[in-house]
């Protein structure tokens, strides 16, 4: 039998119950891979094209789509920089609080004056990165992106892996987009990521 007065147990039960509800917030449902429980460091310390030391700090109030590649890369990279410029355009005037960073994965050939021709053709926003190898290597490493030289003749190109890595606009790193994606899926992930 229900008892119309509650006891004072009861009451501070239900209390906690409501102060819990209230300091829990909903998980976004991200169409690309949730990094929330992930253990990716998401650190980075490289410089743009000027010589200016960037981190991730420098962008806060931006969502940052983060993409490794290099400047002579056949077909993965500019897939996923014109891609990146879709993205932005789908997002409609959302768009302009995405901030696109291009990390060499290359850093022997591609110089700061090339990743900035070579980005500028896909989207003038576009922020290239640059480092020494140490320092591209570091990079790499806190995001789990896989790569290595393929010799080819007298020259090499270079292997590695496909994920887009996104930021929320407090510079938390929260979901990885996969190469696949189309650039409405992305959209999706991103917007969430500005809410």
């Amino acid at each position: 039998m229900h008892d119309p007065h509650p006891t004072r147990r009861t009451l501070l039960l239900g209390g906690l119950a409501l102060l819990a509800g209230c300091d829990h917030q909903p998980r976004a449902s991200f169409k690309g891979v949730d990094l929330a429980d992930a253990t990716y460091s998401g650190a980075f310390r490289l410089q743009d094209p000027q010589g200016r030391e960037r981190t991730i700090a420098d962008y806060r109030g931006r969502v940052v789509l983060l993409h490794f590649g290099f400047t002579q890369c056949p077909d993965a990279c500019p897939t996923a920089l014109a891609r990146a410029a879709e993205i932005r355009h789908v997002m409609g005037n959302d768009g302009d609080l995405v901030q696109v960073l291009f990390v060499t994965l290359d850093p022997e050939r591609d110089t700061p004056a090339m990743l900035k021709a070579y980005t500028a053709a896909f989207d003038p926003s576009f922020i290239p990165l640059w480092g020494d190898a140490q320092a591209i290597k570091a990079t790499a490493d806190n995001f789990k992106v896989f790569y290595r030289k393929v010799p080819t003749g007298s020259s090499y190109t270079m292997d590695h892996s496909l994920l887009s890595y996104a930021f929320d606009t407090r510079g938390q790193l929260r979901v990885a987009l996969r190469h696949a994606m189309p650039a409405e899926d992305c959209a999706h992930d991103l917007r969430q990521l500005l809410a």
